[in-house]
């Protein structure tokens, strides 16, 4: 069990949150995966492997991860959107060749703290993919 599986699961434990299967296996889908998955991905994944889950259970599990600040979902430009655990990394995205790049969020501590500084505004940058081009194109 990797480190952001073991943290996600014991912080629903601690706010007293049952680890259903449902749970369990969309935790352990995103912390084991370097893929950006939608909800449609994941709930196959899951109904794949466990056909007794079904795809509803799934999107309501996410919605509730998502609630309980467990996992992010990210809006991109020209695409579905995608989760991940949260706060683990945030995600740049090419406009010329689709690729998504995952970058430490700690790198986006002083723009945020600038942002809340001068403009008196919470910036929530792991809502959002950052458009641009890579190096590549």
């Amino acid at each position: 069990m990797s480190e952001a599986e073991a943290r996600t699961l014991e912080a629903l434990r601690a706010e007293g949150r049952r680890v259903t299967t449902a749970r369990r296996l969309v935790v352990q889908l995103l912390a084991r995966t370097s893929e950006h998955l939608t909800a449609d991905e994941l709930a196959t994944r899951v109904h794949g492997a466990h056909p007794e889950i079904h795809l509803s259970t799934v999107y309501r599990t996410l919605d509730s991860l998502h609630g309980w600040g467990l996992v992010e979902h990210v809006h991109q430009p020209h695409g579905a959107s995608f989760f991940h655990l949260a706060g683990a990394h945030r995600h740049l995205v090419c406009e010329q060749c689709g690729r998504i790049h995952d970058v430490p969020a700690a790198e986006f501590d002083a723009l945020v703290a600038r942002i809340r500084d001068v403009y008196d505004f919470e910036l929530q940058v792991g809502h959002v993919a950052l458009v641009g081009r890579c190096r590549d194109h």
